[in-house]
């Protein structure tokens, strides 16, 4: 901050140094302590946005000026700047004090008693938190989040124009329309019974952008998703670096990307180690049969193998009719507890079982279920590759289920084996060739994969060979996309179908006709008939981006004022209920009320 002079204040509490030693300043700010020795001797210490600063206090005025206030109070204190007799090297201001000689209450805190104490606000309990999240904000610790956050944000903003792009902003009003999670709704005052939707994201709108003939657009994107939380997600809404590009493919996309985000990783992240260009790239097929995820973490250098030939017929029940994937672990000195947890905390988080076997200092199978293998130890070391002292995890069912289970599993192993872990780097990759279409786990019809708005391999071509029953349409794959960084998807992205033909053809193959097309996306479907260039985009999330940076296993913590798991601001008390005359108004009788 610049040393602007303010009727408040001449410095902040983190500005004072040696050089204002024998100055007369004025600071503002919390009272963070406030420690009395006697009568006319008080320790105070000073807390704004930039930092902290001691006041002594060495007259009876002085003490009576603060005597009964509550921490947390705002004050105004002048005085002169003297160099400290003990001095604190951990304070950037530590090496001075301030002895006042005015003290005037700005704001009084009325509460004796802090919901939390500030600067150990994060031990608190979560909805205490959130609710007195302007407290909670108050701790350096969680402000400096938020500081972040905005650093990192100028920072993409300032990349994305350097890289010529266009800041345009889209509606938040707009039409309902299938993007895949639910809608939140507005109803229209003016159109009883209709409403608006929240943008779940500005795809739409993107498009139609290059169909208008706008060459690079981006935006810091809000994004409304009534959805439920978990660690990587928060409900209700989210933050996007929204970009597309006119007369661009997959390549121009990974390019720039590959160019805007290494820097700043490297720069503002709590690991100054990034991956370059060009980042790793991994079709959706090598990702689940190498890594069992399609969001891998590539610091990890443990990966699964089949041992369905080498294992089905052992003679153990579970592994009889299914699909078995084996990840081993050269040098896993885990102790016999620690694996049942970890085999326990796979099941817990998938709902699938994890077997175990060792090949021990004595090239013995030991452990866990050795005991159906001992007539294959010789083919099953052999085809596994295993050496002395090796750990090896086992799932079984499906074969997706299976890899997905032991993708689970190699993330759980990660902290147990360090030498396995390479923790502090921040490792992208881009997963690649994403099948088109899948079976729904509840229609058990064909449905679409991710984008419905993606250009499919093949063209024209291969979806009327599907519709004709020549190509089996699960085979299909489409220019889709995802970054993923440290077993985080940052962002799906997609070269765009821009023909109305393909666009239709395509989504008959789920069992909507034309007819369909232009009543679901009737902007889009006729800006297309007035001839559309290629496109490309992808729309990273900040708030997954800056959750990473900072090291952070909750989404909530790099948020201002995040709601909690259900959804709900408790600072704010939304949602809440409104006034009859409100519901009137817009023509909305409610049929059901939350108890």
């Amino acid at each position: 901050m610049e040393n602007q002079k303010t009727f408040y204040r001449t410095h902040t509490c983190g500005q004072l140094r040696m050089e204002q030693v024998g100055q007369t300043v004025t600071l503002s700010g919390f009272l963070e302590n406030l420690r009395e020795v006697s009568a006319n001797l008080a320790f105070l210490v000073l807390r704004d946005f930039y930092g902290t600063t001691q006041v002594v206090i060495e007259t009876e005025e002085m003490a009576a000026a603060v005597r009964g206030l509550n921490k947390e109070s705002t004050l105004q204190v002048t005085g002169t700047v003297r160099e400290r007799a003990s001095k604190n090297p951990k304070q950037a201001t530590g090496d001075i004090e301030l002895v006042p000689t005015r003290i005037q209450l700005l704001g009084r805190c009325r509460h004796n008693e802090l919901p939390f104490q500030i600067n150990r606000s994060r031990e608190a309990d979560e909805s205490q938190r959130l609710k007195y999240r302007y407290l909670d904000l108050r701790n350096p610790e969680v402000k400096n989040n938020i500081i972040l956050r905005s650093n990192v944000v100028a920072a993409l903003r300032a990349s994305m124009i350097d890289h010529g792009f266009m800041e345009i902003t889209t509606p938040i009003l707009t039409a309902s329309s299938p993007e895949g999670a639910r809608d939140y709704l507005v109803p229209s005052r003016k159109h009883p019974g209709k409403f608006y939707a929240l943008p779940q994201a500005p795809q739409q709108f993107k498009q139609l952008l290059m169909a208008s003939g706008f060459d690079k657009y981006f935006q810091i994107a809000p994004c409304f998703r009534d959805e439920d939380a978990r660690g990587d997600r928060s409900p209700g809404e989210f933050y996007q670096l929204d970009m597309e590009m006119a007369f661009a493919d997959q390549e121009d996309v990974f390019t720039v990307l590959e160019d805007v985000l290494p820097p700043i990783f490297a720069r503002y992240g709590t690991y100054h180690t990034a991956s370059s260009a060009p980042f790793r790239r991994i079709s959706y097929q090598e990702a689940m049969d190498r890594y069992g995820s399609d969001k891998p973490d590539l610091r990890i250098d443990l990966t699964l193998q089949d041992g369905t030939a080498l294992l089905r017929d052992c003679g153990f029940e579970p592994f009889s009719e299914a699909s078995i994937q084996a990840v081993k672990v050269p040098g896993f000195s885990a102790t016999r507890k620690q694996i049942d947890k970890l085999c326990s905390d796979v099941e817990v988080q998938t709902g699938n079982k994890v077997y175990w076997f060792r090949l021990d200092e004595a090239g013995e199978l030991v452990g866990g279920i050795s005991k159906f293998l001992q007539e294959k130890k010789a083919a099953v070391i052999e085809t596994l590759g295993l050496e002395p002292n090796t750990f090896v995890g086992l799932t079984a069912g499906k074969r997706l289920t299976a890899q997905k289970t032991a993708g689970v599993l190699i993330k759980q192993l990660a902290p147990l084996c360090p030498d396995h872990f390479h923790k502090e780097q921040y490792a992208f990759c881009w997963i690649v060739d994403f099948p088109m279409y899948e079976m729904g786990e509840e229609s058990g019809e064909l449905e679409f994969c991710h984008n419905p708005f993606s250009m499919p391999n093949g063209g024209l071509e291969i979806l009327k060979k599907a519709a004709a029953g020549e190509t089996d349409p699960l085979t299909i794959t489409a220019f889709q996309y995802d970054l993923v960084c440290n077993g985080v998807e940052l962002s799906s992205g997609a070269v765009r179908n821009h023909d109305p033909e393909i666009m239709i053809e395509a989504f008959q193959l789920v069992r909507l006709g034309e007819e369909d097309v232009k009543a679901k996306f009737p902007a889009m479907y006729h800006a297309f008939t007035y001839g559309a260039p290629p496109h490309a985009g992808i729309a990273p999330g900040v708030d997954r981006m800056v959750m990473l940076l900072a090291g952070e296993d909750s989404i909530r913590e790099i948020i201002p004022f995040p709601m909690n798991k259900n959804a709900q601001d408790l600072m704010m008390g939304a949602p809440g209920f409104v006034d009859q005359a409100q519901l009137d108004e817009l023509s909305i009788a409610c049929t059901q009320m939350e108890k």
